[in-house]
């Protein structure tokens, strides 16, 4: 497993293109979005925008590390690595934890940079760091968590990079990253509380200004755990099956 981890990562660090999806396009977004909606506010009222659309911005781009997660998968599926699996002494469950570790480290840098950018940009409250950081911590597990089941059920890149904008895209709408819950219609309120990105939003933002009550935080970091275990346990589940079909 552990050489699955490091030649995972060695590609990952080589991979410019996942350098520009983790960090320099939401960075841009980031700073174009808070230009357009600060631009003639008071002082209140644009810190208020600043501190929802730096996490807004964060949870939203962390979901595009499942277009990395799905074209690596791919390409040991079309390469025959994970047909030659069942031939070594590797268990096809080490192989896939393998694969999954090191986007838990990528995404854990992400949220970090960009949660630190808008702290030295922006000048961001960061009043509950040990709340921010297992939020963080439960956000990547859930992000990587449903990656891993992504990567094994698509059967191409391109439906891969389609499923992740629909959910890193519509995900955000609907939970509130774009547009704040409470000016949106009342059935699309009572439809954002199903989204793990609605629930990883509203914690980070109560974390940064130090208002996340307890019961909110467990809540919060109970449900994005929970989102993460259902997307890896399925992603086991299914692994068999495709683990036949590249041996056929």
């Amino acid at each position: 497993m552990n050489a699955v981890v490091k030649l995972e990562m060695k590609k990952n660090l080589q991979d410019r293109g996942l350098l520009f999806w983790a960090l320099i396009l939401p960075i841009v977004f980031t700073v174009l979005f808070i230009s357009v909606f600060t631009s003639g506010t008071e002082e209140v009222e644009s810190k208020q925008v600043i501190i929802s659309i730096v996490p807004g911005y964060t949870v939203m781009f962390v979901f595009f590390i499942m277009i990395s997660m799905t074209e690596s998968f791919i390409k040991d599926r079309n390469m025959g690595m994970i047909a030659r699996i069942s031939s070594t002494p590797l268990s096809p469950y080490l192989y896939l934890l393998g694969k999954w570790i090191p986007y838990m480290y990528i995404v854990s840098i992400q949220i970090a940079i960009l949660l630190l950018f808008g702290k030295l940009v922006y000048d961001v409250p960061l009043e509950q760091p040990v709340q921010l950081s297992i939020l963080a911590i439960a956000l990547t597990f859930m992000v990587t968590g449903l990656g891993l089941l992504l990567a094994v059920v698509v059967k191409t890149n391109n439906m891969g990079i389609a499923l992740t904008q629909v959910i890193a895209l519509g995900g955000a709408l609907l939970g509130g990253l774009w547009v704040p819950v409470g000016m949106m219609p009342d059935f699309l309120q009572i439809l954002s509380r199903f989204l793990p990105q609605y629930w990883a939003h509203q914690a980070f933002q109560d974390a940064m200004t130090g208002t996340l009550q307890t019961g909110e935080f467990i809540q919060a970091s109970l449900i994005l755990v929970g989102v993460g275990i259902v997307g890896f346990v399925i992603a086991i589940l299914c692994f068999p099956i495709v683990l036949k079909r590249a041996k056929g």
